[in-house]
């Protein structure tokens, strides 16, 4: 549960849009005036389908990439156009665990030269007892024994890689960590055992995260909040178990629709396709972008982009014209 209310973080009209490939006038709106609070200690998840904007977005709120337009506030301070030197102390706060551990981990580095690397960087530690203590330490955190320091990334299994990824990500004692589909690469058996694992370390290190995945069932398990994203633009937003219970955005339904049912005489029921393609990021509808393939479209949808409404008494918000009932 979320101690506090207070935001840590927040963006305002967030966009990027990068040149297409091959044309000097078109580009590809991958962001687009995404605004949004996370409260300190809790998981905001950012769910939708693949290529709808979650990674991109995740990138922007640490400054791994530059916005087009928008507003970062972290803690209180304007972030989006620091320079990179006066930026550089607050990226020991802003943290990322990546989808992929085996692309993210240098495969020339052992064990010991990836989670001292971070430590070297930022003058963490004063003497080689104290980096090799430190290390040892981050091993323990994420249940790496400590007779593998020596060991290369090929020599682990793909849920022990991902744990010396989140080792890297928290050795720098961060506040805010961007978790990049993080058991996506995973078997199902190991993904319990990382999600078990980052919450406990949120609880012992009051961590917040920014959850992105296109897995429901493991947000409805980590997460707060969860916040629905369809082709760079955000449908809603609100606590987790309200949207599951009664989502108000169409393309919300349809999404938690597409989760598989466990029991194998029920599949087939109540679910609910998602009809057409997803339309192009570079030439996207008019209006509100998910209405190509809304059943419940009308006129009004195409000429009006949906502004964003409050919809219950807890705060969630919705981004559309006719928010179910």
């Amino acid at each position: 549960m979320v101690d506090s209310k207070k935001v840590l973080l927040s963006c305002s009209h967030l966009t990027k849009e990068f040149p297409a490939e091959g044309s000097k006038k078109q580009v590809v709106h991958a962001v687009t005036d995404v605004s949004f609070p996370i409260y300190e200690g809790e998981t905001l998840a950012l769910v939708g389908e693949s290529g709808c904007g979650k990674s991109t977005l995740g990138r922007l709120l640490i400054r791994l990439l530059p916005s087009t337009d928008g507003s970062i506030i972290y803690d209180g301070k304007d972030i989006t156009k620091l320079s990179e030197k006066a930026f550089h102390p607050l990226r020991r706060d802003m943290q990322i665990i990546f989808q992929d551990p085996y692309a993210s981990l240098d495969p020339r580095m052992n064990v010991e030269a990836i989670l001292s690397e971070p430590l070297k960087a930022n003058h963490v530690v004063s003497s080689k007892a104290e980096l090799q203590e430190k290390v040892l330490s981050l091993m323990d955190m994420v249940g790496i024994q400590r007779e593998y320091l020596h060991r290369f990334p090929h020599q682990f299994s793909g849920g022990q890689r991902q744990r010396i990824g989140i080792a890297r990500a928290l050795a720098l004692e961060p506040r805010f960590v961007v978790c990049d589909e993080p058991v996506s690469a995973l078997d199902v058996s190991i993904q319990s055992q990382i999600l078990n694992l980052l919450s406990d370390l949120q609880k012992e290190r009051k961590l917040t995260y920014l959850f992105i995945s296109h897995d429901l069932s493991v947000v409805r398990h980590i997460s707060n909040r969860v916040s629905v994203m369809f082709l760079g633009k955000l449908c809603e937003i609100g606590p987790t178990e309200d949207i599951y219970s009664a989502p108000k955005h169409p393309y919300t339904k349809f999404l938690l629709s597409s989760v598989p049912n466990p029991d194998p005489t029920k599949r087939k029921q109540d679910a609910e396709l998602l009809m057409g393609e997803m339309p192009s990021p570079m030439n996207p509808p008019s209006g509100c972008r998910f209405r190509t393939r809304c059943p419940y479209a009308d006129k009004l949808c195409a000429e009006k982009e949906p502004e964003e409404k409050i919809v219950d008494a807890s705060g969630r918000k919705v981004y559309c014209h006719h928010p179910l009932s």
